[in-house]
């Protein structure tokens, strides 16, 4: 519950002195060129700068996983991609991708918004895009009907 400020000013006060003791190590150690110890000093030296990005803005979550957890379902899908046969089945794919998240983010559900989607769409649009603006999950109309409670 702690505002921004405030978030910042314990993190330095109380982590600042664990990453200085932890750098300070990090530059006594000495690896065999080439191994796995060697490879993670590199990399940890080499990101130092980003390291502490976290103490700068007390908005900054901890831990990036929240961005994980939205990006797993391309993950798994990835092998799933390799069947699109063509640059329209993957632009269509990527579109109803875009809807499904976009739903998820507005706290919809998404089987039944998809569902409207699909069986309204049509017949609202067909003389052009007009009402498109109603069927944004966003819209007052779609929240009322399919927010989850």
């Amino acid at each position: 519950d702690d505002s921004p400020e405030e978030r910042k000013a314990k993190r330095i006060k109380d982590q600042e002195p664990l990453w200085k003791e932890f750098k300070e190590w990090l530059d006594t150690l000495e690896a065999a060129g080439g191994s796995k110890l060697d490879s993670a000093i590199k990399y940890t030296r080499n990101q130092w700068p980003y390291v502490q990005n976290y103490m700068l803005d007390g908005r900054i979550p901890l831990a990036n996983q929240a961005a994980e957890n939205s990006a797993r379902p391309y993950a798994v899908g990835r092998k799933n991609f390799l069947f699109h046969s063509s640059v329209k089945g993957a632009r269509s794919a990527a579109v109803v991708l875009s809807i499904i998240e976009t739903a998820k983010r507005n706290n919809l559900n998404v089987l039944s918004y998809l569902n409207h989607l699909l069986t309204e769409m049509p017949g609202q649009l067909k003389n052009g895009s007009e009402g498109i603006d109603d069927l944004l999950p966003w819209s007052e109309s779609m929240q009322k009907a399919f927010a989850l409670k």
